[in-house]
C-alpha cells in the first residue's frame, strides 16, 4: 500500500563551529569552509499526500512567508519529477527565523526527503541534493548524514565524527540581513584555507575554539545585540562565538573535548542558572540548551 502521509518529520537546526570566508566566485558567490553539527533544537513537519496535484502549507504557529523553502523545495521536486501528486506540509515551526541555524533550509531538505518517500520517487541523495543546492548553500548538508567540513558555497560535504557536545544557543530580538553581512566592509573575505578535510581530528573539530565567524564583526557592527550576547556568553561561559551569518550565538557548556581546551572554563556558571539569568536579564531572547547530533535524525532515509 502506498504512502498517504508521514507525521513528526524532524528538521534540525545546524551551528556553524567555525566559519571562514575564503574567497568569491566570478558569480559574486563567497567561497567558505566550515564545521556544520546538527543541534537536537527542530521544526516539525507533517505531510499529507494529495491527489490533485495541489501545494499547500498549513502553519501551527505563527504565519510564515507565503512562499517559503519548503514548499518552494516540494514545487521544484514536483517539476524536477514530473510528479503529479501534490501535498498538504503542515509546520511547527521552532527554531527561530534569521538565527543562522539554518531552520529554512532544513524545512526544505525534510521537504525533498519526505516527498520522495510519499511520491514514491526513490532518487538517490545526490539528485536530491542538486535540487537543494539550487534553493540555498545550506539545503545540501541537511540532507546529509550528519556533521561536516563544508567548503565552496556549501555543496562540497565532508563527513567528520565528532565528540558529543552541549551548546547554550542564544538568538536576540533584533535579526540581521545575511546580505547586509556580506556586504558590510568588516566581514573578512580572505581568510586562508585551511586543508582539514579527512584529517579533521575529533579533539581538534570539538573545540568551538578553533578559528573564529568572519562574518562576526560585520553582524556585531549591524546589530549590538549580537555583540551584547557574544560578551554576556563569553563573561558567564567562557565561550562565545555566532552561528552563521547571526544573528544566533553559543557557547559550549559540557567539558567532553580536550582538558586542554582553552574554550572551556573551570569557573563557567552552570548552564541551568545561565538560562534562568538570561531569561530574567532579556526576556525578549530565545535562549536553548542543545546537544550535539552524531547523525542526521533521517540519515537512515
Amino acid at each position: 500500500m502506498s504512502l498517504r502521509a508521514l507525521y513528526d518529520v524532524p528538521a534540525p537546526g545546524k551551528l556553524n563551529l567555525f566559519l571562514h570566508v575564503v574567497g568569491r566566485r566570478a558569480d559574486g558567490y563567497h567561497l567558505l569552509q566550515s564545521l556544520f553539527v546538527p543541534i537536537d533544537w527542530a521544526d516539525r513537519l507533517h505531510f499529507e499526500r494529495r491527489d490533485d496535484g495541489r501545494l499547500a502549507r498549513h502553519d501551527l504557529g505563527a504565519a510564515l512567508p507565503a512562499d517559503d523553502l519548503s514548499l518552494r523545495a516540494a514545487r521544484a521536486l514536483q517539476q524536477a519529477s514530473g510528479q503529479r501528486l501534490g501535498v498538504d506540509i503542515t509546520l511547527d515551526k521552532r527554531l527561530p527565523w534569521g538565527a543562522g541555524l539554518g531552520g529554512g533550509s532544513s524545512d526544505a531538505a525534510s521537504t525533498l526527503l519526505a516527498l520522495n518517500r510519499l511520491w514514491g520517487l526513490r532518487w538517490p541523495r545526490a539528485r536530491l541534493a542538486a535540487i537543494g543546492l539550487a534553493l540555498g548553500a545550506d539545503v545540501p548538508f541537511f540532507l546529509g548524514p550528519g556533521p561536516a567540513f563544508v567548503e565552496g558555497i556549501g555543496e562540497r560535504l565532508t563527513p567528520v565524527a565528532l565528540a558529543g557536545a552541549q551548546y547554550l544557543v542564544v538568538k536576540p530580538a533584533a535579526a540581521v540581513a545575511t546580505r547586509d553581512v556580506f556586504a558590510h566592509p568588516l566581514a573578512r573575505r580572505d581568510s586562508e584555507p585551511d586543508i582539514l578535510a579527512g584529517s579533521f581530528e575529533d579533539s581538534a573539530a570539538c573545540r568551538s575554539g578553533y578559528g573564529r565567524n568572519d562574518l562576526q564583526p560585520a553582524a556585531e557592527a549591524l546589530c549590538p545585540e549580537v555583540a551584547e550576547a557574544v560578551r554576556w556568553l563569553v563573561a558567564h561561559l567562557g565561550n562565545g562565538r555566532m552561528s552563521g551569518s547571526g544573528s544566533a550565538v553559543f557557547a559550549r557548556v559540557d567539558t567532553e573535548c580536550d582538558t586542554n581546551d582553552a574554550a572551556a572554563s573551570p569557573a563557567a556558571m552552570p548552564v541551568a542558572q545561565a538560562l534562568d539569568e538570561l531569561r530574567r536579564l532579556r526576556p525578549q531572547w530565545v535562549a536553548r540548551h542543545c546537544r550535539s547530533l552524531a547523525g542526521h535524525p533521517l540519515a537512515h532515509w
